[in-house]
């Protein structure tokens, strides 16, 4: 261990580097250039001590090769062939700038969900165009800006390529990852005018999902009742703000790691809230998650037990929304170290799909383990792939690797498949990243 003297004397040294570094490239730094000067313990989360570490490297992978293989990716999801690789869309422009959407092809609609992945890559990429124009299209075809509708303040889930509606009402991930990727483009970029000034969008928005009031109204489904997109009893993100449905939850849309963020960037008088949100949701995995398997549900009661839908009762199951809660604990355990349960979580899952075979796992499961078809996907490799950032047994360079050996996904589902992909190879080479405001540290 560093001795007090030696100690200030290395962050001070690292933080001259830094200032240098900045001065010479004009760039915004991530957290690196708050947090490497704050004596932060090694063993902190990337939150503190801005180290993101590159499990690909790890696995022994050069990492020129990790990085030529992320921007090959982001090549052919955003600008390959539009007829089988591409999922970004340019539409030409409007008053504001470019439009552009992320299309889910096989069910051949634009997903709030998508589009705020979408943002979320390009930002971690450092693609402003791809984002501002992503941003430009879903304020433009999606955002609900009528106090009287029901989702007011929220953006529609589904719409058409022309941005005709599907479903008017918000899934709340979407809105999640919107704010987010808005407070890393503000501190990455700089704020810009009208839509383009980021972190006062995101503050409206993270406003809303929290205290926005019950409305009634008319929707392309019928009248409907709406509330707020956050249980502020249980403290936990809803299913739907729909108020039929409002009383449950998905165990994907959890995202502690934004919370913590949000905690520290948002509006301060409700940071505190996001705090005691990050720790229910970290609470809501352990309780929702298989004692054998780790395998959670789709859909959830907030008590952690499973909620069949009258709808979908096998939301019950651990299906395609349930592939991603183990990027989310993933995350936060990199980021902020603060459960140490999530290791025990990500060792556990890695341990069952071991088990059922890493190359011929099935994708549909019981929460027990009877497997349910579905045969083996991208997107479920690349989220087993992300669980290595929290599993500490050497098994999770294994999924490291299985996820390495797949190709960019073309055709029908390269939407899901190619997206989860794209985020899992930014989480694995240390590249999904904090970035802070100026002055801000965690």
């Amino acid at each position: 261990m560093l001795q007090p003297s030696r100690r200030v004397l290395h962050a001070c040294t690292l933080l001259l580097s830094i200032l240098v570094l900045s001065s010479c490239t004009g760039q915004r730094q991530p957290l690196q250039a708050q947090a490497g000067a704050g004596g932060a313990a090694a063993d902190a989360g990337a939150a503190h001590t801005g180290h993101y570490p590159n499990l690909f490297v790890e696995a022994g992978y050069p990492r020129d090769e990790v990085d030529a293989r992320i921007e090959a990716a982001f090549a052919q999801l955003f600008h390959g062939d539009p007829a089988s690789e591409a999922v970004y869309h340019e539409t030409g422009g409007n008053e504001h700038g470019p439009l552009a959407y992320i299309h889910d092809v096989n069910s051949d609609d634009v997903r709030s969900e998508g589009m705020s992945y979408g943002m979320m890559i390009a930002v971690q990429m450092d693609r402003k165009r791809e984002f501002d124009a992503i941003w430009n299209w879903a304020l433009t075809h999606m955002y609900h800006a009528d106090p009287a509708h029901p989702a007011y303040g929220y953006f529609a889930w589904s719409v058409r390529t022309d941005g005709t509606p599907i479903d008017e009402m918000p899934a709340p991930d979407g809105e999640e990852y919107f704010i987010t990727a808005l407070y890393f483009a503000s501190a990455r970029w700089g704020d810009g005018e009208g839509r383009y000034a980021y972190r006062e969008h995101a503050d409206r928005l993270l406003r809303d999902v929290l205290h926005r009031e019950s409305i009634t109204g008319p929707t392309n489904r019928g009248t409907m009742t709406a509330i707020n997109l956050f249980d502020r009893e249980a403290k936990m993100v809803r299913f739907t703000p729909d108020v039929v449905n409002a009383a449950h939850t998905d165990a994907s849309y959890h995202l502690p790691a934004f919370y913590e963020v949000w905690a520290r960037v948002g509006p301060a008088e409700d940071r505190g809230f996001w705090r005691e949100a990050a720790q229910a949701s970290r609470d809501y995995f352990v309780a929702a998650a298989h004692p054998r398997t780790a395998l959670t549900p789709d859909y959830g009661n907030f008590d952690g037990t499973p909620w069949a839908a009258p709808w979908r009762p096998e939301a019950a199951d651990f299906r395609y929304d349930a592939w991603r809660t183990a990027m989310n604990w993933s995350m936060d355990w990199s980021w902020w170290r603060a459960d140490p349960r999530q290791v025990e979580l990500s060792n556990r899952l890695q341990a069952f799909f071991l088990d059922q075979g890493l190359d011929g796992h099935q994708s549909l499961y019981s929460l027990d383990g009877q497997p349910l078809g579905g045969g083996r996907t991208t997107a479920l490799v690349a989220m087993n792939a992300t669980a290595s950032l929290a599993a500490d047994h050497p098994r999770r360079l294994d999924f490291v690797r299985a996820l390495w050996d797949l190709p960019v996904p073309t055709g029908q589902y390269r939407y899901y498949d190619g997206m989860l992909q794209m985020m899992a190879l930014l989480h694995l080479s240390g590249r999904y990243r904090i970035w802070w405001p100026p002055g801000t540290a965690p």
